[in-house]
């Protein structure tokens, strides 16, 4: 059992600061990576939380081949992203204030394959137009970002 559902064991469904990790991934058109969420059916960014011990580029490593089956040769650290912005209720009632590390990786290898309970699908999405059903947290990662312009 991972370190949140031990915390939840303690703390219910009050709000917490979540600590993780988010994984940019694009294909050589500049597309990104999304993988459609079993938990709230709706298409997220690749990421996760931290596990006790684990660095952000552990943990990045990690979620990255848990989520999408890949490897990366190389992390690029992004940005770090807080606060209120980040709040989100899960669909089951946890709620959380994400406090995450993004990364974009690089010389990506392997064939996007779910490897985990956690995703349905796994799709590439060019953000010029919408994407339907998006993730909230993963709209705001990706409009902080600038990969939303125009929606």
């Amino acid at each position: 059992m991972g370190y949140i559902m031990e915390l939840r064991k303690l703390v219910g469904t009050r709000p917490i600061i979540l600590v993780g990790v988010t994984v940019l991934v694009k294909n050589a058109e500049g597309h990104v990576l999304l993988q459609k969420r079993t938990d709230s059916y709706d298409w997220g960014t690749i990421g996760g939380s931290l596990e006790l011990g684990e660095s952000f580029e552990e943990a990045a490593r990690r979620e990255l081949f848990e989520e999408a089956g890949l490897r990366a040769e190389e992390l690029l650290f992004i940005t770090n992203l807080s606060g209120k912005d980040f709040y989100y209720k899960y669909p089951h009632g946890d709620e959380v204030y994400n406090a995450i590390a993004v990364f974009e990786a690089i010389k990506v290898q392997g064939i996007p394959t779910i490897n985990d309970d956690e995703g349905l699908e796994l799709k590439y999405f060019s953000l010029e137009e919408p994407v339907e059903n998006l993730n909230p947290n993963s709209y705001m990662i990706l409009k902080k970002l600038g990969y939303i312009r125009n929606w």
